[in-house]
């Protein structure tokens, strides 16, 4: 039997929900005070009224004048969605304030049935209820709150309704979880600086698998947007395997023939030894090829890079300019890690982009409310990208000025298929950039150090410091005159440095 979905109309949540809600089944919405209940609520209604369906908001706690402005806050109408609005002071009577009965045994079923009474005369096919915080307040015990959820659960199924009910959540209440045919909840955190971090997890479908675990989402003009946790090994495709230049010959032939599609690559080294500028290069080589790039900026400005790109003659901008190349800041004080991941995922979807740029992970880190989950995110993602025969390249600058590097605050080598090692040298009262291959796990690779120059003509790769012992302390022993002291032409438009 095929299952019948009801969308939510919120972007991303029926994908973790596995399709939808299933239809005439009562669901719970949970969280606490500001955690956009009545805003998901709403965007359920919206979206049956797209559908040519019936809707019906029945509120406890919320004024029209709330919701009105909740509306316009999202650019949105509520024109066609029938809104009852029920105050429980009319629940009452001379009667029932005489009696000597609790208000769980008289009032509570009078609330309900009024509700009832609104639901049976307009027959909607969606229903939001909003919220349970009265229904809650009157009952004695959890046992005669569970009765009139159970009669409302009941009702609705009968009414071929689907309904959201919206709960403040107090303390861990199975029993009542149990009744319903499902469980949302919006979690909140606040960290230490920067905005909350909001989450939502799917406790509960019945009878329907769904995306476990916790998925990060945001509210924003529109309404809520979720960024479903990405499993790299749903996405699993098949590729043709080939090899990827840099634009630099010589270090294609350190890496035995480039770096490989489908592979991730780590540029690990002091700040200023030219990481970014190989990072771009590729870039522009993929762009040569007709491939598309992204480049994610956490720490460099995009005008500071265009600008150093176009000093070293790479024409960074021009293939920004024909959709080439696309460059985003990022700031990682206000981007979740759910939320870049869904960034990168879109453009490897849905603009085909086939090289990835991190720069830096030193700010991608500042990202994570957690530091320890930050290897577990990355692992994810770089899994991803390499299933769909994306090259990606992770920037990690080290602290430290020469042979004094600080140990790193985490260890993504790993991780990587290819690791890439950078770093400052003295020679001749001139401080030089070097780089070697740490690491290539897809072929043979050179094991030597080369000098790395960066000046108006470009970027070079010299020949192996054979003449140097030491190179990576950055303060090697010369051992032999094969240097030009700096300044000297080589011929190709650089000083040497």
């Amino acid at each position: 039997m095929q299952v019948e979905w009801a969308t939510t109309g919120v972007e991303g949540l029926d994908q973790v929900l596995g399709g939808g809600l299933p239809r005439e089944n009562v669901y719970l919405v949970q969280g606490a005070s500001g955690s956009g209940k009545t805003t998901l609520g709403l965007q359920f209604l919206l979206e049956g009224l797209r559908l040519g369906e019936s809707a019906l908001y029945v509120g406890t706690s919320e004024t029209r004048q709330t919701l009105a402005a909740i509306a316009r806050g999202h650019g949105w109408s509520l024109d066609g969605i029938g809104v009852h609005l029920h105050d429980g002071r009319d629940s009452g009577s001379a009667e029932v304030e005489q009696t000597m009965l609790h208000p769980a045994e008289v009032e509570l079923p009078r609330t309900v049935e009024a509700m009832l009474e609104v639901v049976d005369a307009l027959k909607p096919d969606r229903l939001v209820i909003d919220s349970l915080a009265e229904l809650r307040a009157m009952a004695r015990e959890d046992r005669w709150y569970r009765r009139q959820l159970r009669m409302l659960q009941d009702h609705f199924r009968d009414s071929r309704c689907t309904a959201l009910l919206v709960e403040i959540p107090e303390g861990d209440r199975p029993a009542i979880k149990s009744i319903v045919g499902g469980t949302i909840e919006l979690d909140s955190t606040t960290p230490a600086y920067g905005p909350d971090r909001r989450r939502l997890r799917v406790a509960k479908i019945r009878g329907q698998g769904f995306a476990t675990g916790y998925h990060d989402y945001k509210i924003r003009r529109g309404g809520l947007v979720v960024y479903p946790r990405l499993v790299a090994a749903e996405h699993r495709q098949r590729f043709e395997p080939e090899r990827i230049s840099s634009g630099l010959p010589a270090l294609d032939a350190m890496l035995g023939g480039g770096i490989d599609r489908g592979t991730s690559t780590l540029l690990l080294g002091q700040a200023g030894t030219g990481k970014s500028l190989i990072a771009t290069h590729y870039a522009v080589a993929a762009a040569d090829r007709g491939e598309r790039s992204a480049l994610y900026l956490f720490d460099e400005r995009i005008q500071t890079l265009e600008q150093r790109s176009e000093g070293v003659g790479l024409p960074l901008r021009r293939l920004v300019d024909e959709g080439l190349v696309e460059i985003r800041q990022v700031d990682p004080s206000e981007l979740t890690p759910g939320e870049f991941s869904h960034l990168v995922r879109q453009s490897v979807e849905d603009r085909g982009v086939r090289l990835v740029v991190i720069d830096s992970l030193n700010g991608y880190s500042q990202a994570m409310p957690e530091e320890r989950f930050l290897t577990v995110y990355l692992h994810e993602l770089s899994c991803f990208l390499n299933q769909q025969g994306v090259a990606s390249l992770y920037v990690l600058a080290q602290h430290g000025i020469g042979s004094m590097l600080t140990p790193q605050e985490f260890d993504v080598s790993y991780i990587a298929d290819s690791v890439l090692l950078f770093r400052h040298f003295e020679h001749a009262g001139a401080i030089r950039k070097a780089i070697s291959v740490y690491k290539h796990r897809t072929s043979a690779h050179e094991t030597t150090i080369r000098e790395l120059r960066v000046g108006a003509g470009g970027i070079a790769i010299g020949e192996p410091l054979l003449a140097f012992r030491g190179v990576l302390t950055g303060c090697p022993d010369y051992v032999a005159r094969t240097l030009e002291p700096p300044g000297t032409d080589r011929g190709d438009g650089t000083d040497g440095r």
